[in-house]
Formats: structure tokens, C-alpha cells, sequence
């Protein structure tokens, strides 16, 4: 009887992490936690932040607790580009003081709000397509098919200061994301956001699974240099 109790009570504690808590109560004004993803130009303009509906699919969940305790920001220019540049002969100067920082939460609020977008997992169905192979790949061969091949670094910095300013930092991917989701993501981003900037560029198999293994290694080595 108290294990079947138990069980109840386990059960109901999961309904209201996804059913509401903190995400609820303080992240929706800001992100969407429900889905589905921006279908329209008029949708995603509308967005403060990234989709969060299946952070559960995406992140890593011990980096979730830690950077939510301390924000650092991963565009360098914000979620749209356009609206944080500095007008002038100059194109690409972020004008940083558009920008807005992200709320810090306490170690317990972190755990908690962790937690709850671990649970939002719509997309299990691509998660399982992929399987990241072992293996290596040196900075420069994964640097030539990262940039050479793909122009990665025209949207995407993959060293501080190094690289493009409109799309999320490269280095420290490995860190908080979820390899498989890498693979899926590069493999065809319009399935898990239909508006996204991001192009399909047709990679091969064997190329994602090297730009896999070299957002991994630009990972390590930025939390070595540390």
C-alpha cells in the first residue's frame, strides 16, 4: 500500500513539473515551453527568446543547472541580429547596450527549472534516428569541413572573438548540448524549427559526424582553458 502511495505521489509531482512550475510562472513571457515552433515570419519575429519546448531533446541537463545559476550570453548579438548593431560604416558592431541579461535564478531554483525542461521531449522520434560514432578529428581537418566546406564561421564564433556574430557560439556546444541533437540539427534544422536561419546544407553522414566530433573537441579544449 505505501509503495503504491508512493507511486501516486511520484506521479502527480511529474504531472506539475510539466504542467507548471517555475517554467510556467516565470519563463513563458519570454519562451515558448509549449510548441509548436514559428510556422510564420510574423511568429518568429514575435520570439524574446529561444523555444524551449523541447529543451528536454536539446540540452545537457547539468549545464542547464549551472549557466542558469550564472547567464552568460550565447549570441553574441542577441536572438535577431539586426536589432543590436550599431548604425554606421561599420556593419557587424554589436551596439551591447541593447542587449538584456538573463535572469540568474538560486542553485535550488536552477535544479528545479532544469528539471521540469528536461521532461519536454517532443522530438524523441529524431533523437533515435541518430548514433554518433567514437572517434576523433584534429582542429584543423575539423576546422577545413566546419568552415572551408560549410561556411559555418560566417554565422558562428568557434574561438572567443573568432568567427561570426549572428548565430550561437560553437565552442562551448559540446558543453550544453546533447550530442545526437547536434546531428539531428545539422542533418535538417527545419524539423525542429521550420523558420530557423539555419540552412539545410545536405551534409553527408560522414561530415556530420565529423562536425559532431569537432564541436566536442572545441568544447574541451575551451573548458581546459578555463
Amino acid at each position: 500500500m505505501q509503495k503504491l502511495a508512493f507511486v501516486a505521489l511520484l506521479s502527480l509531482s511529474t504531472f506539475a513539473f510539466a504542467d507548471g512550475g517555475l517554467l510556467k510562472k516565470d519563463c513563458v513571457s519570454c519562451h515558448n515551453i509549449s510548441g509548436p515552433a514559428a510556422t510564420t515570419l510574423k511568429e518568429l519575429w514575435a520570439k524574446k527568446g529561444p523555444d524551449l519546448f523541447y529543451a528536454g531533446n536539446k540540452y545537457r541537463q547539468a549545464w542547464l543547472v549551472s549557466w542558469l545559476q550564472k547567464p552568460q550570453r550565447i549570441r553574441p548579438a542577441g536572438e535577431f541580429y539586426e536589432d543590436h548593431i550599431k548604425p554606421g560604416a561599420k556593419s557587424d558592431e554589436i551596439d551591447v547596450t541593447t542587449l538584456k541579461d538573463h535572469v540568474a535564478l538560486s542553485k535550488e531554483d536552477a535544479t528545479e527549472a532544469a528539471a521540469e525542461l528536461m521532461q519536454l521531449k517532443p522530438h524523441d522520434d529524431l533523437i533515435a534516428k541518430e548514433k554518433i560514432e567514437p572517434g576523433t578529428i584534429t582542429k584543423q581537418a575539423g576546422e577545413m569541413v566546419f568552415d572551408k566546406f560549410w561556411g559555418c564561421m560566417a554565422c558562428h564564433l568557434i574561438e572567443p572573438e573568432y568567427g561570426g556574430l549572428s548565430g550561437p557560439e560553437l565552442y562551448t556546444a559540446g558543453q550544453r548540448l546533447q550530442p545526437e541533437f547536434m546531428a539531428s540539427f545539422i542533418r535538417n534544422p527545419q524539423a525542429w524549427q521550420p523558420k530557423t536561419w539555419m540552412p539545410n546544407k545536405g551534409v553527408s553522414e560522414g561530415n556530420i559526424q565529423k562536425m559532431v566530433h569537432y564541436l566536442q573537441a572545441l568544447s574541451e579544449e575551451s573548458a581546459n582553458a578555463k
